[in-house]
């Protein structure tokens, strides 16, 4: 009985001990990504996206990109472009012709956003390593992030990580409906040069052109 606890007791504090020092290589290595994306002007980003919810048999793909400038950025996805100059909120649809602002409050911003997506794992999340893959000689390895917040509505995500460039390479999130998103990158561009208006909305410009401007409080 003595010997059966001892041999427990031992499985369960080796198991702890590889369970922090799994959380610690993987806090390691997601400082160095944050730290390596906080180093650049500004980023681009072209990438493939997948929404799949084998429940409800919805699987759908598409491409988009991205330019991050701090909190700054311009997404182009399904067809629309979302800016944000970091005060204000743009949503231009060319299809509906109409164009959609809000103020943003970041008190109510519970998504990954795009200027979020290399940082957001800073706070809120327990970590830890999990499987490495091989993509196309590339080492790439993948950190389980959970909400600490049992209610949140993200299950897990996991962030596979370029360990020689520091990039992140594919983001998968699941949700607590079991809806999966999965983004992944075909190009990381770094320090390019933009134009001085890309983060700048031009009201008139979309006025004269016949959109409808809907302004949310």
């Amino acid at each position: 009985m003595i010997h059966n606890l001892k041999t427990a007791t031992c499985i369960v504090l080796a198991f702890l001990a590889v369970s922090f020092v799994q959380a610690q290589d993987a806090k390691k290595l997601l400082k160095e990504v944050s730290a390596k994306a906080k180093s650049y002007d500004n980023i681009k980003i072209d990438f493939k996206y997948n929404l799949n919810n084998t429940k409800e048999n919805v699987s759908q793909d598409t491409r988009g990109d991205v330019t991050i400038a701090g909190e700054k950025y311009v997404l182009n996805m399904l067809g629309a472009t979302t800016m944000f100059d970091g005060k204000k909120m743009y949503t231009i649809s060319p299809e509906d012709e109409e164009v959609t602002i809000s103020n943003y409050n970041p008190r109510n911003d519970k998504q990954i956003t795009p200027s979020k997506m290399l940082t957001f794992y800073e706070n809120g999340y327990r970590y830890k390593m999990d499987i490495t893959q091989n993509v196309k000689g590339r080492k790439i390895q993948f950190v389980k992030l959970i909400p600490i917040d049992s209610n949140a509505e993200i299950k897990d995500i996991l962030l596979g990580i370029d360990v020689q460039t520091k990039h992140i390479y594919k983001l998968i999130q699941t949700d607590a409906n079991g809806t999966k998103y999965t983004l992944t990158v075909n190009s990381f561009k770094t320090n390019q040069p933009l134009s001085k208006t890309l983060f700048s909305f031009d009201e008139s410009k979309y006025a004269s052109d016949g959109y409808y401007i809907n302004k949310l409080d």
